[in-house]
C-alpha cells in the first residue's frame, strides 16, 4: 500500500497537481486501506478552525499585505540610516535590520526584494558598495527576519506542533522568544561581514544628525509602535497573541489608511482578497496535511524512521548535521509554508527521540529554510532578484555565496549551541 501512495503522490506531482489535491489523495487512500471512516478529514479541517491561535494567522497576513503596499519601506529606511548611517558600513547595517524588519511583517521574502530592493540596491551602488555586494546583500536579506515575531513560518510551526501530541508544551509565545536572539546573531554577522568586506573602499559615513533623526522619527512615529504591540503585548501577557494580532490589523489600517492616506479605501478590498487567498490556500494545505498526519502516526511512519535514523545515525551531534543538510535542499526546492506543513509532522517525534527540544527544532528548521531560500540552484530569492535586478542568474549566484557562508555560520551557532534559543524560555 505504501509504494502505490508513493507513485500516486509522485504521478500527481509530475502532471503538476495542487499540493493540497496530492496530500488529500494520499491520506484518503491511506484512510480507506485501514478501514478508517473518511469523515476523519472533515474533523481535520474542524479541529482546524477551532484552533484559537489560528485566528493570529489571517490577521498578520492583512496586517504584512498593508504595509507592503504604503510607504512603510521607504520610512524604515529612513529613521534606521538616521541613526546607523555614521556607523563603518551603516548603510549595509541599515539594510539587514530594515530588511529583517520588514520580512517579520510581511512574512514573504519575495515582497521584500521587491519593496526594499527597489530603495536600497541604488542607494547601496551610490554610496560606494560594489555592485556584486549590493546584488548579494539585497537578495540574501530578503529572508532575513522569518525568525523574527511575528512571523508566519514561526506562528504556522507552532499550530502544526501543537496539533501533534509530541509537540505538547509549545506555545507561540515561546517560539517568538526563541528566535529573537539567533536573528539578532545573524543580522550582527552579516553586519561585522559588511563592514570587513568593504574596509579597503572609501565609502563616505553619513554624520549624525539629531535633528535629521528627529525628523525621520517624526515620519515615521506612527510605525514606531509596531513592535511594541508584539513584543511587549505579548511577552508581558497583556495580550494574547491572537489579541495582539488583532490590535496589530486594525493600528495598521487605521494609521495608513486615515492617517497616512497612502492606501485608499477602494484599494482595501483588493488588498483583503489577496491576503485572505494566500491564507486560505495555507489553511487548506494545512487541514489536509494534519489528516495525513493522522495516517502516517497511525501507521507508525514516525517511528519506523526513527528506528531506520538508528540504524545509521547513533548521536544527536551526527543527527543535527543530517538535519541540517536535509533542510538547506529542502529550503531550496520548497517554498516554506509547504515545507513546515509536510516535514514537521515526520520531523517533530524523530527530533525528540534523539533529545531536541521542539522549540529549538523550530528555530533549526526555519534558520536553514531562510537559506534555503538563496540556495542553488532553484532558491526562490535567486530568480526575483534576477527578475527585478534584471541581472543573469549565474551573478546573482556569486554576489550570494559570501553572504550564505556567513549565515551557514550562524545556523551552525544556532543548532549546537541550544542556549541561544531556549535562555529566555527555559
Amino acid at each position: 500500500m505504501i509504494a502505490i501512495l508513493i507513485a500516486i503522490l509522485i504521478l500527481f506531482a509530475l502532471l503538476g497537481a495542487p499540493l493540497f489535491s496530492i496530500i488529500i489523495v494520499a491520506a484518503m487512500a491511506g484512510f480507506y486501506s485501514s478501514g478508517i471512516d473518511l469523515s476523519v478529514m472533515a474533523i481535520e479541517l474542524y479541529r482546524i478552525a477551532d484552533t484559537p491561535i489560528l485566528l493570529a494567522l489571517p490577521l498578520f497576513t492583512f496586517t504584512g499585505y498593508i504595509l507592503s503596499e504604503s510607504n512603510t519601506s521607504k520610512r524604515l529606511v529612513r529613521l534606521t540610516q538616521a541613526f546607523f548611517g555614521w556607523m563603518p558600513g551603516g548603510l549595509a547595517i541599515v539594510a539587514f535590520i530594515v530588511c529583517a524588519l520588514f520580512t517579520a511583517f510581511t512574512g514573504a521574502s519575495g515582497v521584500t526584494i521587491v519593496a526594499m530592493g527597489a530603495l536600497l540596491y541604488p542607494a547601496l551602488k551610490q554610496a560606494g558598495y560594489k555592485d556584486k555586494f549590493s546584488l548579494g546583500l539585497v537578495t540574501t536579506s530578503g529572508s532575513l527576519g522569518l525568525l523574527l515575531p511575528p512571523s508566519l513560518p514561526l506562528i504556522l510551526y507552532g499550530i502544526i506542533a501543537q496539533q501533534m501530541g509530541a509537540g505538547e508544551g509549545i506555545s507561540i509565545e515561546k517560539l517568538f522568544i526563541a528566535g529573537i536572539l539567533p536573528a539578532l546573531l545573524m543580522i550582527l554577522l552579516l553586519s561585522l561581514w559588511s563592514i570587513w568586506a568593504n574596509r579597503k573602499n572609501s565609502i563616505p559615513l553619513i554624520t549624525f544628525s539629531f535633528k535629521n533623526a528627529l525628523s525621520a522619527s517624526r515620519e515615521a512615529i506612527w510605525e514606531i509602535p509596531l513592535p511594541i504591540f508584539v513584543f511587549t503585548g505579548i511577552y508581558t501577557g497583556f495580550f494574547a497573541v491572537s489579541e495582539a494580532a488583532a490590535v496589530t490589523a486594525m493600528y495598521v489600517l487605521i494609521v495608513e489608511v486615515f492617517i497616512y492616506k497612502e492606501i485608499q479605501l477602494s484599494q482595501l478590498a483588493a488588498i483583503i482578497r489577496e491576503s485572505m487567498v494566500m491564507v486560505g490556500g495555507i489553511l487548506l494545505i494545512l487541514g489536509v496535511s494534519l489528516g495525513f498526519t493522522n495516517f502516517l502516526i497511525d501507521a507508525e511512519v514516525p517511528m519506523k524512521l526513527f528506528e531506520i535514523c538508528q540504524t545509521f545515525v547513533s548521536s544527536k551531534l551526527v543527527f543535527l548535521i543530517l538535519l541540517n543538510i536535509f533542510l538547506l535542499i529542502l529550503g531550496a526546492m520548497l517554498d516554506i509554508f509547504s515545507a513546515i506543513i509536510i516535514m514537521v509532522p515526520l520531523m517533530l517525534p524523530i527530533a525528540l527521540k534523539y533529545g531536541v527540544d521542539p522549540v529549538h527544532l523550530g528555530i533549526i528548521f526555519l534558520a536553514n529554510m531562510q537559506i534555503g531560500y538563496f540556495t542553488p540552484p532553484v532558491g526562490m530569492n535567486l530568480f526575483i532578484a534576477g527578475y527585478r535586478f534584471n541581472k543573469p542568474i549565474i551573478e546573482i549566484y556569486k554576489a550570494t555565496i559570501p553572504f550564505m557562508l556567513v549565515l551557514l555560520l550562524a545556523v551552525l551557532i544556532i543548532t549546537y549551541w541550544p542556549w541561544l534559543s531556549l535562555v529566555f524560555i527555559s
